[in-house]
């Protein structure tokens, strides 16, 4: 039978392993550092813009696997995507993790973002799971005071 919560860790346990667009970038890039003092995740994401897309994204960091998973899987996702698409897809992941199955929004995210919905149930994880996204959002508009989930 197939194990939804074994897959779940799959992926969660690869993508903190082995992080996608682990790096820094250089050059003409805007950036924005965010940090979680209840678990010490820190994470600061890179994000090379070409006419209002995202043409190159990494980040750099340490934290729990949750954090680091997201970090990943957020860069992944999103690299390509316009600002406009990237903040869509941010709010509706955000919206799957902080309200109840039933009044979920949108539960169609692109790439491996859906087996974080498990996360949703333990509130202290949340932050571990955003924390790279609202660190995102600050990067994208301009935002120069660091982020943080207190």
């Amino acid at each position: 039978m197939f194990d939804l919560h074994e897959l779940y860790q799959e992926i969660v346990m690869d993508h903190n392993r082995h992080p996608r667009n682990f790096r820094e970038l250089h050059g003409d890039v805007s950036s924005a550092e965010g940090f979680n003092p209840l678990c010490g995740d820190e994470v600061k994401i890179y994000i090379r813009l070409q006419d209002e897309q995202i043409s190159d994204i990494s980040f750099q960091g340490s934290g729990c696997a949750i954090s680091k998973a997201s970090a990943s899987m957020l860069t992944d996702t999103l690299n390509g995507m316009t600002i406009k698409e990237a903040m869509e897809t941010f709010k509706s992941f955000r919206n799957m993790l902080i309200r109840p199955s039933e009044n979920r929004i949108n539960n169609d995210l692109p790439g491996d973002l859906d087996v974080l919905s498990g996360v949703s149930q333990y509130p202290a994880r949340v932050k571990c799971a955003v924390l790279a996204w609202h660190t995102l959002d600050s990067a994208l508009h301009g935002k120069k005071d660091g982020v943080t989930t207190e």
